[in-house]
């Protein structure tokens, strides 16, 4: 069952070509890239035998426009960030030597997009287990496909939709044998197996991201990006399951910024999503408890007192 939950977060339930998007300026001019790569076959003239050919494209290559118009990258021609000469078909096979940008060449020292500290991403990124395990070959784009990706927590209120978001990221390759092998010789670990000592595994899967247990919170960055290794990732249930929550630096950060105390509950920025126990407390039920706790301990003590005295009578 925890498998098939598993599946179900996969990003291929996500939104079909056939929905309908949103035209931009540089739509049209897209559409020539997308009349083949927006489909799993495409033509092409072949001079050598005169005639038309039908392909199928590479799966890796087909490109989604209804989530490339809903992404962050939505305003972008794709000669933006591909090779101008991409525009001659059939493509040049030295193309596919070129060099992909990072998310710093574009958004680096730029004072617009200060609020995201791309420049702090980026050295928590470096020092990630992701980064020093794997060099260059681990880029921005292993996570973020630059085609779908969109800022989510900080635009989404619906908590479980950012987590389902989240994970999906990780396990686009966790759950991806063959994605994890392009950086990888080993064979790609079982998420549920590895999980196996976590109570309630799908309860913990629906309700937080990967990166609650897997990084360094970072009270600077929203979205922590130091991946620790294995063996420093949160297993102590009082780190989540408390007043003090390490939730409320992470998953819940934005939303504690602008939360009010709701009743008295503490942390009432996690009480609008779910109730997360020890981590929910109601500082008016504690009082009351507190109160009774003291009457129960007072009627013993009395009652005992009163049967002392009677004994020596």
């Amino acid at each position: 069952m925890i498998f098939c939950f598993l599946l179900s977060l996969w990003p291929g339930h996500m939104l079909s070509q056939d929905q309908e998007v949103v035209e931009f300026e540089y739509a049209e001019e897209n559409q020539q890239c997308l009349t083949c790569h927006g489909h799993k076959t495409y033509y092409y003239y072949n001079d050598w035998i005169e005639r038309d050919v039908k392909e199928r494209m590479n799966p890796y290559f087909i490109i989604d426009s209804a989530l490339y118009y809903q992404s962050n990258h939505k305003p972008f021609r794709c000669t933006d960030c591909h090779a101008i000469e991409y525009e001659e078909f059939p493509h040049s096979g030295e193309l596919r030597m070129e060099e992909k940008n990072t998310c710093l060449d574009c958004h680096g020292d730029d004072e617009d997009y200060a609020d995201y500290q791309f420049e702090q991403i980026e050295e928590e990124f470096h020092s990630s287990i992701h980064s020093t395990k794997h060099s260059d070959d681990f880029t921005c784009w292993m996570c973020h496909n630059p085609h779908t990706y969109r800022i989510n927590a900080r635009t989404n209120e619906n908590i479980l939709e950012t987590i389902q978001y989240d994970n999906d990221i990780c396990l686009n390759c966790h759950a991806n044998p063959d994605k994890y092998q392009l950086i990888s010789s080993l064979t790609n670990p079982n998420i549920i197996d590895k999980h196996e000592w976590l109570p309630n595994q799908a309860l913990h899967f629906l309700n937080v991201r990967c990166i609650e247990c897997h990084t360094e919170i970072n009270e600077d960055i929203l979205i922590a990006h130091n991946v620790q290794p294995k063996e420093k990732a949160v297993k102590l249930c009082v780190e989540c399951h408390s007043q003090n929550s390490i939730l409320l630096a992470s998953l819940y950060k934005f939303q504690a910024k602008e939360s009010r105390n709701q009743l008295g509950f503490f942390n009432s920025a996690i009480l609008n999503n779910s109730y997360i126990i020890g981590a929910n407390r109601n500082y008016y039920l504690n009082m009351i408890s507190l109160v009774i706790f003291g009457c129960v301990i007072l009627g013993i003590v009395v009652h005992g007192t009163l049967r002392f005295i009677k004994k020596d009578s």
